[in-house]
């Protein structure tokens, strides 16, 4: 995989990480405006560091409609709630695609059926715990989301251990989220955690995709036929 624009690749990586230390630093010391201004512009910079690296444009994709999803949710009300789970859910998808474009099998049939069986189980578990807590408008959105998220983080097992440790990050973020709208006890600066999680498991994800296309790339230039075979 060769780089677009390979001098911007570390400015980016490196702006990225001050603007997510800034971001949670704002959440530390209850700067609000502070916080409001730099979540939506987390993903953006990732995204771009993806293209700079020349990764798939549907990575950065994934990444944008995760900044849609972060500016919705910080707006608040039921109705753009929905707007902004339905934007993360967006980037869920591109994010499966991504997996079977560029992934492997995470293993033997066996092996593959365990991990199945092991992340419906969390599903089950997380939404049959929620359900009676959660607001009623929300019970069957919030229901259909984790399906599709948890589908993304077993999906994620295709493109290597980063991208699986990403999706397992989000599907740890986004079960904080859904704790707190059922009014569960929290961890003290619940939004501190939320985003940690978050922005470690975007970036996970984005890194474990472009090691995978990388990965696949290398493979397909090393099994292609030279000329001399296609012409004997």
């Amino acid at each position: 995989m060769t780089a677009r624009w390979p001098r911007a690749v570390r400015p980016l990586l490196g702006a990225f990480g001050v603007l997510a230390v800034v971001h949670l630093g704002a959440l530390l010391a209850s700067a609000t405006t502070l916080a409001h201004l730099t979540k939506p512009a987390l993903m953006p910079v990732l995204a771009a560091g993806v293209l700079a690296r020349g990764g798939p444009p549907l990575l950065a994709g994934a990444l944008l409609f995760g900044c849609g999803g972060d500016t919705f949710l910080q707006i608040g009300g039921d109705t753009v709630f929905l707007v902004g789970m339905a934007s993360f859910a967006a980037g869920h998808v591109c994010y499966l695609v991504l997996a079977a474009r560029h992934g492997t099998s995470p293993g033997g049939r066996a092996r593959t059926g365990r991990l199945g069986a092991g992340y419906a189980a969390v599903l089950a578990a997380t939404v049959v715990l929620l359900w009676p807590d959660l607001p009623a408008d929300l019970r069957i959105p919030v229901a259909g989301y984790s399906l599709l998220l948890t589908a993304m983080a077993f999906g994620a097992l295709r493109a290597g251990p980063w991208a699986a440790a990403g999706g397992l990050l989000f599907l740890l973020s986004d079960t904080l989220i859904a704790s707190g709208i059922a009014h569960w006890p929290q961890l003290p600066g619940p939004q501190f955690w939320i985003m940690l999680t978050y922005a470690a498991a975007q970036l996970a994800l984005a890194e474990g995709v472009l090691r995978a296309a990388a990965g696949a790339e290398g493979a397909g230039r090393r099994t292609a036929r030279p000329p001399e075979a296609v012409a004997a």
